[in-house]
């Protein structure tokens, strides 16, 4: 049985000179990077952009990294800071999603992958209404499955300001999912 090399040890290498452990660590990291960017800037072709320049960030800030610190928590940091950074610059939000999951719930053939295939689309309807922090707290903590305390420190801030920000982005979510759907909410959710 096969054991997965600790972040660590390939940080250690790559500092010890390996160049093969730069691909290692990113190969680990890439698609959730990816799904943070994603999540933020709204785009596939700024994602990979703000993940690719988040790599170079760390990589070029690896020398810094506190090893007893974790490793992913530090990084998705310095992803979300990218990504933000990035929409700051930039204020461009497409519909991509839309159109790529209305084609999703066009080919879906039973009813309950219809459904979902409808929940997601309005979900992400809403969370492209949401501001940043918004979007960041949710996809953090529902999709990515991050604790309060990794979310804190991810975003720089206390774990108790987490709850609260979290609590906060619900309640907009919400409120946004009624915006958008009034009385078929009801219907879509249950």
């Amino acid at each position: 049985m096969k054991t997965l090399e600790s972040d660590i040890s390939i940080i250690e290498r790559i500092l010890a000179g390996d160049k093969a452990g730069y691909r290692d660590l990113a190969n680990r990291h890439k698609d959730y990077a990816f799904t943070v960017a994603y999540k933020i800037v709204g785009t596939r072709e700024d994602a990979e952009e703000v993940a690719q320049d988040a790599f170079i960030q760390a990589f070029q800030a690896l020398p810094q990294f506190n090893k007893e610190s974790k490793f992913t928590t530090w990084f998705y940091r310095i992803v979300f800071n990218t990504a933000l950074m990035f929409k700051r610059k930039n204020r461009i939000q497409t519909d991509d999603i839309e159109a790529s999951q209305s084609a999703q719930a066009a080919s879906a053939d039973t009813s309950d992958e219809i459904k979902n295939a409808e929940q997601k689309r309005y979900i992400q309807m809403a969370l492209n209404h949401l501001s940043p922090d918004d979007v960041t707290m949710i996809t953090l903590f529902y999709l990515k499955e991050q604790s309060l305390e990794e979310i804190a420190q991810i975003v720089g801030i206390s774990a108790d300001t987490a709850k609260v920000k979290l609590c906060r982005a619900r309640k907009r979510l919400a409120e946004e999912m009624k915006r958008l759907l009034g009385n078929e909410l009801h219907s879509l959710v249950y």
